[in-house]
């Protein structure tokens, strides 16, 4: 397992900084009187004192605040506690890498939760919002993209519709790229063609399971044909703004191609990870793709209302995905989330922390077969899309990493790199 120090070191210290300073500029006083310029105060102390916390290496605390996931939590720590003994404290230092890391942002949740009445403020929305509108001509580009294959849909040969899923495959891939979390909220838009970019973009994808994935689609395609049931496609997602669009512009080609008939998404019931999709996120998006001055990309907006109108589209926010769990746990610790993943034909994992759990954030040799490094996950067939960030990569060949590292030592963490990487337990019982 990881060690947190890399991280605590690294970008969370700057990252709770401008968290602290975000508030220096709000205006609680106009919208809520006394009670909200110390509601703000209040926060700002508490989250002042994780930082010390954070940068001193202090004992990790069990949370006060009575929601839901809290006890959770806090059982969670005492597992930890157990792990090292009586003799030395849970602290941020010498903690998994992956655990401390979401400890800290439900800190911060709990920081905000604590001082009513701003429980609700997401200290993250700016930063989704500004990387939502600066990347605007690439949303308008990938729009009139997906509606010009819309409009021929019903006559493209299945060849074609492979062309298709491939390249709107790989800019959701590579929409990952803009993830605020890495770069402690400064400026992560896309400002260029994300069609455009594919082909240069090709040779850095170390694994591309693309073929299975389509293969995977054709096959639950045919079985439901037959059984007279429908396709369903999970995307568990990641960051707002440019990357939000890239999937549902994929989501969308899903069902206007037919290969699947209704998209599950899942996002984070809480502000995450700085740039995580919410549902408020989810839904605002949505609503200003329909109020976009530009004629595809209102036409899609209108279109994605109502896939999620008709159910077609549905989104959900199960409390797991904002806990410290491996996706390994998930069977035992959410039991009623792994069966309901289990009602899907593909699973996509979108983005770094996704992997992270899913293969456990340990120190695995690089050519650790994927299925291995999932220890036992596998509710359905599913894929990761993952640039990287960070370093925990498993699945290449023999030499692959060795290469990279000679050229270039960072090729983990410097977001240049990217992984389509599939597993099926129904594959593997095959061979």
């Amino acid at each position: 397992m990881m060690a947190a120090d890399q991280t605590v070191h690294g970008v969370p210290p700057s990252l709770s900084a401008k968290v602290v300073g975000s508030f220096a500029y709000l205006t609680f006083f106009e919208e809520y009187g006394e009670e909200g310029i110390q509601a703000e105060k209040q926060t700002i102390g508490l989250l002042s004192k994780m930082r010390n916390e954070l940068q001193t290496d202090k004992p990790v605390i069990p949370l006060t605040d009575s929601l839901q996931d809290a006890e959770c939590w806090n059982q969670y720590l005492q597992k930890h506690q157990k792990l090292h003994g009586d003799q030395e404290s849970v602290s941020w230092f010498k903690s998994p890498w992956l655990y401390v890391e979401c400890y800290m942002y439900r800190r911060i949740h709990e920081a905000l939760w604590l001082n009513p009445p701003i429980s609700d403020y997401d200290v993250f929305n700016e930063g989704k919002t500004q990387g939502f509108f600066e990347s605007q001509q690439a949303v308008m580009t990938i729009c009139t993209h997906l509606e010009g294959i819309n409009s021929n849909i019903e006559n493209l040969s299945k060849n074609q519709l492979f062309e298709h899923f491939n390249k709107l495959l790989q800019v959701s891939l590579w929409g990952n790229k803009c993830d605020l979390s890495i770069s402690a909220g400064q400026d992560n838009s896309q400002k260029t063609s994300p069609i455009d970019s594919l082909v240069s973009l090709q040779p850095l994808i170390l694994v591309n399971d693309s073929n299975t994935v389509w293969s995977t689609l054709i096959s639950a395609q045919t079985h439901a044909r037959s059984e007279k049931t429908t396709v369903r496609v999970d995307i568990v997602l990641d960051n707002a703004g440019f990357e939000l669009v890239t999937d549902l512009v994929l989501a969308d080609f899903l069902v206007s191609s037919g290969l699947a008939h209704e998209v599950h998404f899942h996002g984070k019931s809480i502000p995450w990870f700085v740039s995580d999709v919410t549902a408020h996120d989810f839904q605002w998006t949505i609503q200003q793709t329909m109020a976009a001055n530009h004629k595809c990309m209102s036409k899609i907006g209108y279109q994605w209302k109502s896939h999620l109108k008709d159910g077609v589209w549905s989104y959900h926010d199960h409390p797991f995905w904002t806990q410290p769990h491996e996706f390994c746990d998930m069977a035992a610790d959410a039991p009623d989330l792994y069966a309901n993943l289990q009602g899907a034909d593909l699973v996509l994992f979108k983005g770094d922390l996704n992997y992270r759990k899913l293969v456990g954030d340990r120190d695995w040799d690089h050519t650790v077969g994927f299925g291995t490094a999932l220890q036992g996950f596998g509710p359905a067939p599913l894929c990761s899309l993952r640039t990287l960030k960070a370093n925990v990569q498993v699945g290449l060949q023999p030499g692959q990493a060795e290469k990279l590292t000679s050229h270039e030592p960072d090729w983990m963490t410097c977001g240049k790199y990217a992984v389509i990487q599939f597993y099926s337990s129904k594959a593997e019982q095959k061979d």
